[in-house]
């Protein structure tokens, strides 16, 4: 059975986005899904909506596009001090003012959630959480928080986001599997992160996570020559 390829957080970085759907195609993984986050903090929105558009890659919406999209006022994001909050109100400012309407209106018609087969494993793709768009489900939450989702998840494989950090653990019956960032890890590492997921002989599900380097300082230019923070571009380029 063919691979499936997952993207997530592309957050406005064209570069890291060309170079994970160019290991894809090197792959020959032809289905690709994003868990959304495809604008914010990163310089570029409409570019990378264009490339998820015009490479036919099916896409949920993330907190921060549906912030931009409805224009809220913010992303719905959780800051743990008010420089970072600065940082990211200057983040949505930015965007919600940078990506054209037409696409606003694409960002719209985004799902909140996709259900996929695989080799007869039923996934559920969200971006924070079954529950909410903005749910952090870090790794080092209350276990019972998972067992409470599992319990009420009806899928083999529930894949998700917005947190930035790849890893995968079971938790009762389902497999639970954060794809990673693709424009902006947080876990420490640079480069661009992907996820495969890929079936045995025997039909178990097997997590491939696959990170790509590209041209970070690129994207730390593009950051400033946008007129965002320092402080944001220092994140793209330390990963965090």
């Amino acid at each position: 059975m063919e691979p499936l390829a997952f993207i997530s957080d592309l957050h406005a970085n064209p570069s890291a986005v060309e170079a994970v759907l160019a290991d894809i195609g090197v792959r020959g993984i032809e289905r690709v899904f994003c868990l959304g986050d495809l604008v914010g903090y990163g310089p570029c929105p409409n570019e990378v909506i264009d490339l998820v558009r015009e490479g036919g890659i099916a896409s949920i919406a993330g907190n921060y596009d549906d912030g931009v999209a409805f224009e809220r006022g913010g992303c719905g994001c959780y800051y743990p001090d008010e420089e970072a909050r600065r940082i990211g109100d200057a983040s949505y400012a930015f965007t919600v003012a940078a990506v054209t309407p037409a696409r606003k209106e694409w960002l719209r018609s985004l799902p909140r959630e996709l259900r996929v087969t695989m080799a007869g494993l039923e996934l559920h793709l969200v971006h924070g959480s079954p529950r909410r768009i903005n749910e952090y489900l870090l790794k080092a939450r209350d276990r019972r928080t998972f067992l409470r989702l599992a319990d009420a998840e009806d899928a083999d494989v529930l894949l998700f986001g917005h947190t930035h950090e790849q890893w995968h653990r079971r938790f009762g019956d389902v497999l639970f599997v954060n794809v990673g960032s693709v424009g902006r890890p947080k876990d420490g590492d640079p480069r661009a992160a992907y996820t495969v997921l890929s079936s045995t002989a025997g039909g178990g599900p097997v997590v491939d996570f696959v990170r790509i380097a590209y041209d970070v300082e690129g994207t730390v230019r593009a950051v400033l020559a946008a007129g965002l923070s320092e402080t944001l571009a220092d994140a793209f380029r330390s990963g965090h």
